[in-house]
């Protein structure tokens, strides 16, 4: 017989346990769907734990995850929050080919400031932002979005706080928690001194470390105890060459690399805020069509080919719709999105997987 929480919520299987909670996928019995069941970890701060989720029960947008239940049973806190079918955004955008083309970057960039604008507006900070905590349905295609964890952030914070206390510098910890955030923390959260108060700029430093890794593949400031150097002396990586050497992306490409730059300010104050962010992704010009896996199966000329897709039709394609630092050959598996073209839809653009 399976095990219900709270009267309603029966637990179906078990999603995850990280640094500091576990996650079950469980059903409701009273609503007749199926939720994401988040209770600390033992050790972690309870009291904590329920104010954060009464807090993040006020954010309602499409692009968060929204918390629908806060109940406690034999002691123990447990948070009901939308299920999102589906895996992590490094999982989702990361996957394919290492990184994701402007097109797509501009889509995902968009999407993350709509939903941090709103839970600024709700009066509610994250300050743990990161690839982990973005939950993705429809893989590359960015089907649906949505920033999690607002409820246990609350917690990730109190060890950031506990890790100053017992070390006087966080850049310090031996804590595994700290040292996943690290590559997306922002410098006022690093570098702060017990009962600093940071604020919504930190979740804009995020967003932008996010993008940058999402862009390029690589981590702005690398990882590990490295990274609060990086940060201080300014040692971020560079932009790939790949970005902006092809005229058809460039323009897009270096938007995007603007709006990231200013993201990753050190002086706080100078950063944009996400509805900055968010009005600025309005502007900017790009594809929005289905992406499709294929295999290269004919390369007829040195610049032309065509693609047998995994819907079972054939596109055309020149190589210099590709994005990337690899121009696909035949056998080579793609991802592409593309238009209606005679005799075969166009693939435009498409990047060479992994």
């Amino acid at each position: 017989m399976s095990k219900v929480i709270g009267g309603r919520y029966e637990i179906l299987s078990e999603l995850g346990s990280g640094g500091m909670q576990h996650v079950f996928r469980a059903h409701d019995l009273l609503r007749g769907v199926d939720v994401a069941l988040k209770t600390p970890q033992a050790g972690q701060l309870l009291k904590k734990f329920a104010n954060s989720a009464t807090i993040s029960a006020r954010i309602n947008h499409h692009n968060v995850a929204k918390t629908l239940d806060y109940f406690e049973e034999d002691a123990a806190p447990y948070l009901a929050e939308e299920l999102i079918e589906g895996g992590t955004l490094d999982e989702a955008c990361l996957s394919p080919a290492g990184f994701v083309d402007p097109h797509t970057g501009a889509r995902l960039f968009r999407l993350l400031a709509k939903g941090l604008a709103a839970s600024h507006h709700a009066g509610v900070v994250h300050r743990d932002l990161k690839p982990s905590n973005i939950v993705v349905s429809g893989g590359y295609n960015l089907s649906s979005v949505k920033i999690t964890d607002f409820g246990i952030a609350t917690l990730t914070e109190e060890v950031f706080e506990e890790e100053i206390v017992e070390r006087g510098d966080i850049t310090k910890t031996t804590s595994g928690t700290v040292k996943g955030a690290l590559p997306y923390m922002a410098p006022e959260m690093m570098f702060r001194k017990k009962g600093d108060y940071v604020g919504r700029e930190a979740d804009v430093w995020s967003l932008g470390a996010v993008m940058f890794h999402m862009l390029t593949g690589v981590l702005p400031f690398d990882e590990g105890l490295i990274v609060p150097a990086n940060v201080k002396t300014g040692a971020r990586a560079p932009w790939p060459v790949f970005m902006t050497n092809d005229l058809q992306f460039s323009s897009l490409a270096r938007s995007l690399q603007e709006l990231v730059e200013a993201s990753l300010q050190y002086d706080a104050a100078k950063r944009p805020t996400a509805d900055d962010l968010m009005r600025a992704c309005n502007e900017l010009m790009y594809y929005n069509g289905t992406w499709i896996t294929g295999k290269v199966s004919n390369m007829p000329g040195s610049t032309i080919g065509f693609i047998f897709g995994a819907d079972g039709k054939m596109a055309f394609f020149h190589r210099d719709s590709t994005y990337g630092p690899r121009k696909p050959g035949v056998g080579d598996k793609v991802l592409y999105s593309c238009s209606d073209g005679t005799p075969h839809q166009r693939a435009f653009p498409l990047i060479v997987c992994k």
